[in-house]
């Protein structure tokens, strides 16, 4: 699979939020597997002007420093405790700004994905299980198997990158408000949220 360059990453960060829609992650584990899943639904998050990203206004910390390296960087975090959230970084080195990666379907080693989601293969999932897959981003990270383990991680690397996909067409694609962030003030409306129709 041919893997996205850096340039893709090294852009405006709602352009690439958008143009994430249809590329496929692969996580390769320690003996050669490929885990692939499919992106539907992204968020960005810009630090330099946007309240919800966790380092507005530069704040740099020991969790925020990952958003701060170079563009096709992994920053996985966790929230509440338990759950990680896989995102790419993006823009100019130095710029904290990235993706979040909040929905995806499995295109390679399901099996392997829904074992680590329920303990069972896809054919065994039930109804609520498959509606519920891989459509949020801690679904996702628990699927691939990451954790902080991996944040840092180069996205030209060969333990987890992305690859060209199948690209929707622009009238596939929904555009909206993020979730979650009610704190925000003014950036909860910024139409910063991407997913596609099913």
């Amino acid at each position: 699979m041919e893997k996205l360059r850096r340039e893709f990453y090294n852009r405006d960060t709602v352009q690439v939020a958008r143009d994430l829609l249809g590329r496929d992650i692969v996580r390769v584990l320690s003996d050669g597997t490929q885990l692939v899943c499919r992106i539907t639904e992204t968020e960005a998050y810009v630090g330099a002007i946007d309240k919800a990203c966790h380092a507005y206004n530069y704040r740099r910390t020991p969790r925020t420093e990952t958003l701060f390296a170079q563009p096709g960087t992994a920053y996985i975090y966790l929230i509440y405790g338990m759950y990680h959230c896989l995102n790419f970084v993006t823009e100019p080195e130095g710029e904290p700004c990235a993706v979040l990666i909040r929905g995806a379907v499995p295109v390679k080693n399901g099996d392997i994905i829904a074992e680590n989601r329920f303990g069972r293969k896809c054919e065994d999932m039930t109804a609520y299980q498959r509606r519920h897959f891989l459509n949020g981003p801690g679904k996702l990270c628990l699927g691939l198997g990451l954790t902080r383990a991996q944040n840092g991680l180069d996205l030209l690397g060969d333990e987890l990158f992305l690859s060209h996909g199948n690209p929707p067409l622009s009238e596939q694609i929904r555009v909206g408000t993020r979730i979650g962030i009610d704190y925000a003030q003014e950036a909860v409306d910024f139409p910063w949220r991407f997913w596609l129709e099913e």
